[in-house]
Protein backbone atom coordinates (compact mmCIF):
# COMPACT_ATOMS: atom_id res chain seq x y z
CA UNK A 1 0.00 0.00 0.00
CA UNK A 2 1.60 3.29 -1.06
CA UNK A 3 2.21 5.96 2.03
CA UNK A 4 -0.27 8.77 2.01
CA UNK A 5 1.74 11.65 0.87
CA UNK A 6 2.65 14.03 3.59
CA UNK A 7 0.70 17.36 3.36
CA UNK A 8 2.88 20.02 4.22
CA UNK A 9 2.93 22.68 1.40
CA UNK A 10 1.22 23.45 -1.71
CA UNK A 11 2.43 26.12 -4.13
CA UNK A 12 0.14 28.85 -4.80
CA UNK A 13 0.43 30.84 -7.87
CA UNK A 14 -1.75 34.41 -7.84
CA UNK A 15 -1.96 37.28 -10.41
CA UNK A 16 -2.22 40.23 -8.52
CA UNK A 17 -0.82 42.12 -5.39
CA UNK A 18 -4.02 41.59 -3.77
CA UNK A 19 -5.42 38.63 -4.35
CA UNK A 20 -6.04 35.58 -2.05
CA UNK A 21 -6.85 32.02 -2.29
CA UNK A 22 -9.25 32.57 0.13
CA UNK A 23 -11.54 29.53 1.05
CA UNK A 24 -9.05 27.63 -0.53
CA UNK A 25 -6.20 28.85 1.72
CA UNK A 26 -8.44 28.72 4.59
CA UNK A 27 -9.54 24.88 4.58
CA UNK A 28 -6.07 24.35 3.41
CA UNK A 29 -4.23 25.51 6.33
CA UNK A 30 -6.93 23.76 8.59
CA UNK A 31 -5.61 20.81 7.25
CA UNK A 32 -2.18 21.72 8.14
CA UNK A 33 -0.83 22.60 4.70
CA UNK A 34 1.50 25.30 4.34
CA UNK A 35 0.94 27.81 1.49
CA UNK A 36 3.64 29.02 -0.83
CA UNK A 37 2.47 31.61 -2.38
CA UNK A 38 4.23 32.98 -5.75
CA UNK A 39 3.40 35.98 -8.11
CA UNK A 40 4.89 35.36 -11.14
CA UNK A 41 3.28 38.44 -12.85
CA UNK A 42 5.12 40.48 -10.78
CA UNK A 43 8.64 39.00 -10.85
CA UNK A 44 8.20 35.87 -8.74
CA UNK A 45 9.88 32.61 -9.68
CA UNK A 46 8.18 29.40 -10.04
CA UNK A 47 10.41 26.18 -8.93
CA UNK A 48 12.10 23.79 -10.99
CA UNK A 49 10.96 20.98 -9.58
CA UNK A 50 7.68 20.23 -6.94
CA UNK A 51 9.97 17.65 -5.15
CA UNK A 52 9.77 19.37 -1.85
CA UNK A 53 5.60 20.68 -2.77
CA UNK A 54 2.39 18.74 -2.02
CA UNK A 55 0.86 20.01 -4.77
CA UNK A 56 0.21 23.15 -6.81
CA UNK A 57 -2.60 25.69 -7.50
CA UNK A 58 -3.27 28.38 -9.87
CA UNK A 59 -6.23 30.77 -9.21
CA UNK A 60 -7.73 33.81 -11.38
CA UNK A 61 -7.04 36.98 -12.71
CA UNK A 62 -8.17 39.80 -15.16
CA UNK A 63 -5.48 39.46 -17.58
CA UNK A 64 -6.20 36.65 -20.53
CA UNK A 65 -4.47 33.81 -21.83
CA UNK A 66 -4.01 35.31 -25.10
CA UNK A 67 -2.56 38.77 -23.68
CA UNK A 68 0.90 38.77 -25.04
CA UNK A 69 2.82 38.47 -22.00
CA UNK A 70 6.01 36.92 -21.34
CA UNK A 71 5.41 36.30 -17.59
CA UNK A 72 2.23 34.34 -18.84
CA UNK A 73 3.91 32.31 -21.22
CA UNK A 74 6.39 31.26 -18.74
CA UNK A 75 3.69 29.89 -16.58
CA UNK A 76 1.78 28.30 -18.74
CA UNK A 77 4.80 26.36 -20.21
CA UNK A 78 5.66 25.88 -16.33
CA UNK A 79 2.98 23.55 -15.70
CA UNK A 80 4.32 21.09 -17.77
CA UNK A 81 6.38 20.80 -14.54
CA UNK A 82 3.33 19.40 -12.25
CA UNK A 83 2.46 17.38 -15.41
CA UNK A 84 5.18 15.66 -15.88
CA UNK A 85 5.92 14.81 -12.03
CA UNK A 86 2.32 13.72 -11.35
CA UNK A 87 1.49 16.37 -8.86
CA UNK A 88 -1.91 17.28 -7.51
CA UNK A 89 -2.48 20.43 -9.84
CA UNK A 90 -5.45 22.93 -9.34
CA UNK A 91 -6.25 25.41 -11.91
CA UNK A 92 -9.46 28.32 -11.12
CA UNK A 93 -10.84 30.60 -13.90
CA UNK A 94 -7.41 31.69 -15.43
CA UNK A 95 -5.49 28.86 -14.13
CA UNK A 96 -7.90 26.59 -15.95
CA UNK A 97 -7.25 28.30 -19.26
CA UNK A 98 -3.37 28.44 -18.54
CA UNK A 99 -4.17 24.22 -18.13
CA UNK A 100 -6.22 24.40 -21.30
CA UNK A 101 -3.90 25.98 -23.24
CA UNK A 102 -0.56 24.20 -21.92
CA UNK A 103 -2.38 21.07 -22.89
CA UNK A 104 -2.75 22.07 -26.35
CA UNK A 105 -6.82 23.51 -26.40
CA UNK A 106 -8.05 27.08 -27.66
CA UNK A 107 -9.19 29.42 -25.00
CA UNK A 108 -11.34 31.81 -26.99
CA UNK A 109 -13.80 35.34 -25.96
CA UNK A 110 -16.59 36.62 -28.08
CA UNK A 111 -16.35 39.97 -30.21
CA UNK A 112 -18.65 41.73 -27.51
CA UNK A 113 -16.97 39.99 -24.12
CA UNK A 114 -19.78 38.54 -23.73
CA UNK A 115 -19.07 36.28 -20.28
CA UNK A 116 -20.46 34.60 -17.21
CA UNK A 117 -20.15 36.95 -13.98
CA UNK A 118 -22.59 35.85 -10.90
CA UNK A 119 -23.92 32.91 -10.77
CA UNK A 120 -24.71 30.40 -13.06
CA UNK A 121 -25.55 26.63 -13.53
CA UNK A 122 -24.05 24.02 -14.64
CA UNK A 123 -24.42 20.17 -15.41
CA UNK A 124 -21.92 18.12 -13.49
CA UNK A 125 -20.26 14.69 -15.02
CA UNK A 126 -21.46 11.13 -12.95
CA UNK A 127 -17.12 10.88 -12.58
CA UNK A 128 -17.55 14.70 -11.14
CA UNK A 129 -19.98 13.71 -8.22
CA UNK A 130 -17.89 10.69 -7.46
CA UNK A 131 -14.86 12.84 -6.88
CA UNK A 132 -15.47 12.58 -3.42
CA UNK A 133 -17.83 11.98 -0.67
CA UNK A 134 -20.43 15.59 -1.17
CA UNK A 135 -21.55 15.71 -4.96
CA UNK A 136 -20.54 18.24 -7.22
CA UNK A 137 -22.01 21.74 -7.49
CA UNK A 138 -25.02 22.99 -9.20
CA UNK A 139 -24.83 26.24 -9.04
CA UNK A 140 -21.73 27.98 -9.05
CA UNK A 141 -20.04 31.71 -9.01
CA UNK A 142 -18.77 32.61 -12.35
CA UNK A 143 -16.31 35.52 -13.36
CA UNK A 144 -14.85 35.79 -16.64
CA UNK A 145 -15.22 36.66 -20.10
CA UNK A 146 -12.89 33.82 -21.98
CA UNK A 147 -13.70 30.06 -22.25
CA UNK A 148 -11.76 26.89 -23.41
CA UNK A 149 -12.34 23.92 -25.29
CA UNK A 150 -11.70 20.34 -24.22
CA UNK A 151 -8.09 19.32 -24.03
CA UNK A 152 -7.25 15.95 -25.67
CA UNK A 153 -7.16 13.10 -23.28
CA UNK A 154 -8.87 15.29 -21.01
CA UNK A 155 -12.18 14.08 -19.34
CA UNK A 156 -15.29 16.99 -18.94
CA UNK A 157 -15.92 16.93 -15.36
CA UNK A 158 -18.92 20.15 -16.25
CA UNK A 159 -20.88 21.40 -18.68
CA UNK A 160 -22.32 24.53 -19.09
CA UNK A 161 -24.13 26.61 -21.22
CA UNK A 162 -23.90 27.57 -25.28
CA UNK A 163 -21.46 30.13 -25.09
CA UNK A 164 -19.53 28.44 -22.30
CA UNK A 165 -19.87 24.07 -22.62
CA UNK A 166 -16.47 23.42 -20.78
CA UNK A 167 -17.01 24.10 -17.04
CA UNK A 168 -14.44 21.87 -15.36
CA UNK A 169 -12.30 19.09 -16.37
CA UNK A 170 -9.46 16.42 -15.15
CA UNK A 171 -6.46 15.43 -17.01
CA UNK A 172 -5.22 12.34 -15.76
CA UNK A 173 -5.14 11.62 -11.84
CA UNK A 174 -4.01 14.56 -10.72
CA UNK A 175 -4.96 17.79 -12.83
CA UNK A 176 -8.47 19.73 -12.48
CA UNK A 177 -9.51 22.62 -14.40
CA UNK A 178 -12.36 24.51 -12.87
CA UNK A 179 -13.88 27.10 -14.64
CA UNK A 180 -15.40 28.77 -11.70
CA UNK A 181 -14.69 30.06 -8.21
CA UNK A 182 -15.39 27.84 -5.31
CA UNK A 183 -12.50 30.18 -3.27
CA UNK A 184 -14.68 32.89 -3.24
CA UNK A 185 -16.13 34.63 -0.01
CA UNK A 186 -18.88 36.80 0.41
CA UNK A 187 -15.84 39.86 1.47
CA UNK A 188 -14.25 39.04 -2.10
CA UNK A 189 -17.57 39.20 -3.77
CA UNK A 190 -18.67 42.45 -2.43
CA UNK A 191 -15.19 43.70 -3.20
CA UNK A 192 -14.91 42.15 -6.89
CA UNK A 193 -18.19 43.67 -7.35
CA UNK A 194 -17.36 46.82 -6.11
CA UNK A 195 -13.94 47.34 -7.90
CA UNK A 196 -14.94 45.47 -11.11
CA UNK A 197 -18.74 47.03 -11.08
CA UNK A 198 -17.78 48.23 -14.96
CA UNK A 199 -17.70 44.48 -15.60
CA UNK A 200 -21.26 44.14 -14.56
CA UNK A 201 -22.43 45.63 -18.08
CA UNK A 202 -20.84 43.16 -20.13
CA UNK A 203 -23.71 40.96 -21.89
CA UNK A 204 -24.48 38.07 -19.84
CA UNK A 205 -22.88 39.58 -16.20
CA UNK A 206 -25.98 39.63 -13.26
CA UNK A 207 -26.20 42.52 -11.16
CA UNK A 208 -24.44 42.95 -8.11
CA UNK A 209 -27.49 41.97 -6.02
CA UNK A 210 -28.08 39.21 -7.94
CA UNK A 211 -24.54 38.18 -7.08
CA UNK A 212 -24.95 38.93 -3.24
CA UNK A 213 -28.38 37.11 -3.12
CA UNK A 214 -26.72 34.31 -5.16
CA UNK A 215 -24.02 33.70 -2.19
CA UNK A 216 -26.89 32.81 0.26
CA UNK A 217 -28.73 30.39 -2.13
CA UNK A 218 -26.14 29.09 -3.59
CA UNK A 219 -22.84 28.92 -1.42
CA UNK A 220 -23.27 25.92 1.10
CA UNK A 221 -23.31 23.82 -1.65
CA UNK A 222 -19.87 25.25 -3.05
CA UNK A 223 -18.32 25.46 0.76
CA UNK A 224 -19.23 21.86 1.66
CA UNK A 225 -17.91 20.60 -2.02
CA UNK A 226 -14.51 22.24 -1.90
CA UNK A 227 -14.01 21.33 1.65
CA UNK A 228 -14.67 17.75 0.64
CA UNK A 229 -12.37 17.23 -2.40
CA UNK A 230 -9.22 19.48 -1.35
CA UNK A 231 -8.32 16.37 0.37
CA UNK A 232 -9.31 14.27 -2.10
CA UNK A 233 -7.01 16.43 -4.41
CA UNK A 234 -3.82 16.87 -2.22
CA UNK A 235 -3.83 12.65 -1.86
CA UNK A 236 -4.90 12.45 -5.81
CA UNK A 237 -1.30 9.80 -6.99
CA UNK A 238 -1.49 8.66 -3.41
CA UNK A 239 -4.61 7.04 -2.22
CA UNK A 240 -5.70 3.71 -3.35
CA UNK A 241 -3.99 3.40 -6.47
CA UNK A 242 -4.71 0.35 -7.87
CA UNK A 243 -2.90 -1.74 -10.68
CA UNK A 244 -3.14 0.38 -13.54
CA UNK A 245 -1.85 4.09 -11.08
CA UNK A 246 -5.52 5.08 -11.28
CA UNK A 247 -6.83 6.46 -8.64
CA UNK A 248 -10.44 4.56 -7.91
CA UNK A 249 -13.61 7.24 -7.65
CA UNK A 250 -15.85 6.34 -5.02
CA UNK A 251 -18.78 3.76 -5.56
CA UNK A 252 -22.26 5.19 -5.93
CA UNK A 253 -22.79 3.50 -2.44
CA UNK A 254 -20.10 4.99 -0.51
Amino acid sequence: MTDRPRRNKVLVILHQDRSTPGRVGTILAALGVRLDVRRPSLGDPLPETLADHAGAMVFGGPMSVNDDLDWMKREIDWLGVPLREGKPLLGVCLGAQMLARRLGARVFSYPDRRSEIGYYPIRPTREADLLCATRFPRRVYQWHCDGFELPSGARRLASGGADFPNQAFVYGDAAFALQFHPEVTYQMMCRWTTRGDDRLARPGAQPRERHLGGWFENDGAVAAWIAAFLPVWLDAMAAGEDASGRVPLLSAAE
